[in-house]
């Protein structure tokens, strides 16, 4: 159960929900100044002994501080019940030593969003702690113990504002506590669960992003993994089947050489016909799962090569200072060939024009036809699972085809040379 069902349930005063309120609230408010203790020592020490490096490991010290801070506000919120707090997804060094954990530490982001969550906790969060339990149960119950205060000492003051004297008022005063403690006891419910949602949301925020991180490392992990898987079949096709319908059909052209002219020279004319027909159309196939060009001489000659195959005219104007990672070529590179198939196919155009280069850390290729436009993603194109491939490598990929034409298909993928030109 949450703090938030036991304060809709009627049985909440008399439950430990109260009691684990003012529990939260008060360690919040006794931890919080420790920390802006620590933060504030370490900070001003480290700072001031810095110049002659002493200083140094304690600002990095001071640094890291938000680590265990954050475990323990995470540990203390079982106390606020808001529901489980994701931990903090700090990555595992690649190698042992204090040096390597201390270098993964500070250049992950976790580190520095718990580090703020602690000054967050050392100059805002105790203080309000502290101020809700002073008013919420302090004052009620400085009221409630009037009377024992007048009998102690003969008179009390009430929160420091009016002094109290005789014994009608001092029960007065108490009874008037009573309801007071009451409120209370539901304001310190609130202000707990308040509390401990704001800490579920900084805490919880990093857990999260790299979960998030995680997949987008998986979806490119897949990706390459499929290129991989294509390239091996494009190498087994090559040099396996192919290999064979080579020589299968090395095999029919001599033997419709040496057949004497009759039934059986035509057949083997029309069996070599067929097999030089399935060779093509293997060769052709080998071509469009991995083009050899793509991978020897990268994105511009093969966009190039695909320009020559295409049966509209195509202009080719392309800028790229550099091979560009793999994933990328072959992304650009494919769709390129779905955009000029879908020239070819459906535009009636009687020219088209790719265009583009890389500049400012992207990749840009635009795809233009002179056809009759009104061509959408949505009509079976092939271009929505061009995008999603796109968009796994963080680009993007729009479509502008307005009835009566022309279309442009624009690609970009953020991308960075991964060598120069020969």
């Amino acid at each position: 159960m949450t703090v938030w069902r036991a304060l809709s349930r009627r049985g909440y005063l008399r439950s430990a929900w109260p009691w684990r309120s003012v529990a939260f609230l008060a360690s919040g408010a006794v931890f919080g100044s420790v920390v802006l203790v620590v933060i504030v020592a370490g900070a001003v020490v480290g700072g001031a002994t810095a110049v002659v490096l002493v200083g140094l490991p304690l600002l990095v010290l001071t640094a890291l501080c938000g680590i265990p801070v954050a475990a323990a506000e995470r540990w203390r919120l079982r106390l606020a019940g808001v529901g489980p707090v994701p931990l903090a997804q700090h990555r595992v060094p690649d190698a042992p030593g204090l040096t390597r954990w201390l270098t993964v530490r500070l250049k992950e982001a976790a580190t520095w969003r718990e580090l703020a969550y602690a000054v967050l906790l050392g100059l805002v969060l105790w203080p309000l702690d502290a101020l809700v339990v002073a008013f919420a149960a302090g004052v009620p119950l400085f009221l409630l113990a009037t009377p024992l205060l007048v009998a102690a000492d003969g008179e009390a003051k009430v929160v420091k504002l009016w002094t109290v004297d005789t014994w009608p008022t001092a029960f007065g005063v108490a009874a008037a506590g009573v309801p007071l403690l009451l409120v209370g006891a539901y304001a310190l419910g609130l202000a707990a669960g308040a509390r401990g949602e704001v800490a579920k949301a900084l805490l919880g925020a990093s857990g999260d992003s790299d979960r998030v991180t995680e997949l987008v490392r998986s979806r490119v992990r897949l990706v390459d993994a499929f290129e991989a898987e294509r390239r091996r079949i494009e190498r087994d096709l090559h040099d396996g089947a192919q290999q064979r319908l080579v020589a299968l059909t090395m095999t029919l052209g001599l033997a419709r050489l040496d057949a004497p002219p009759g039934p059986l020279a035509d057949q083997l004319a029309t069996a070599h016909g067929e097999a030089e027909k399935v060779l093509a159309e293997l060769r052709e196939l080998i071509h469009g799962i991995h083009p050899k060009v793509l991978a020897d001489y990268g994105l511009e000659a093969a966009v190039a090569d695909a320009a020559d195959r295409s049966p509209v005219p195509v202009d080719v104007e392309l800028d790229i200072a550099g091979r560009l990672p793999q994933p990328v070529e072959t992304a650009a590179y494919f769709v390129v060939c779905e955009a000029l198939a879908n020239v070819a196919k459906h535009s009636g155009a009687s020219r088209a024009t790719v265009s583009g280069g890389h500049a400012d850390g992207r990749l840009r290729l635009d795809i233009r036809d002179d056809g009759r436009g009104g061509a959408s993603s949505a009509n079976g194109t092939g271009l929505t699972g061009l995008a999603d491939r796109v968009s796994v490598l963080d680009g993007r990929l729009s479509l502008s085809s307005p009835p009566g034409g022309p279309t442009l298909l624009r690609v970009e993928i953020p991308c960075r040379p991964t060598e120069p030109c020969a």
